[in-house]
């Protein structure tokens, strides 16, 4: 009787490269809540005002991309109100539901927030364009985009 596929041990490779992605992941984290620090915001905080600063959101969206609870989002909602980064806004398709969005301020905080961010510029300038590009592609397979070769679409 075979062994169903999921069940198998990781061969070396992948294993190194799970590895990898979670010093990756630890790196950025790192690096996002040093930047966040250098405007007196947490890391919630700040991955908050990123958010906003693409799209209002709604509450419950926003508790779901942050993976956290509602009653968590108000209250990281209100303080960067209280801070004129975010306000609250009716949302034009339901009066009855209340988005919260960027300010210009905010917007120029996230901005800010992005272009800080070590990380993302210094072991990435080492790759080449091409690199990077195959990086990203890579990454959005595996995110569960264009599952072809070189597919994913083209996004920023």
């Amino acid at each position: 009787m075979a062994t169903p596929p999921n069940a198998r041990r990781p061969d070396p490779v992948t294993m190194e490269v799970v590895e990898l992605i979670g010093d990756v992941v630890a790196r950025f984290y790192e690096d996002y809540e040093e930047a966040a620090g250098e405007h007196a915001l947490t890391g919630a905080q700040a991955r908050l005002l990123s958010l906003l600063s693409l799209e209002p959101l709604p509450m419950r969206k926003l508790a779901l991309k942050l993976k956290c609870e509602p009653s968590n989002v108000t209250g990281i909602v209100d303080r960067l109100e209280v801070r004129g980064l975010v306000e609250r806004r009716p949302d034009p398709a339901d009066r009855r539901v209340k988005l919260a969005a960027a300010t210009e301020e905010g917007r120029r905080v996230a901005r800010e927030l992005r272009e800080g961010l070590r990380f993302a510029r210094e072991p990435l300038a080492g790759l080449t364009d091409e690199e990077r590009v195959a990086l990203r592609g890579l990454l959005r397979r595996m995110l569960g985009g264009d599952l072809r070769p070189g597919g994913g679409g083209e996004r920023g």
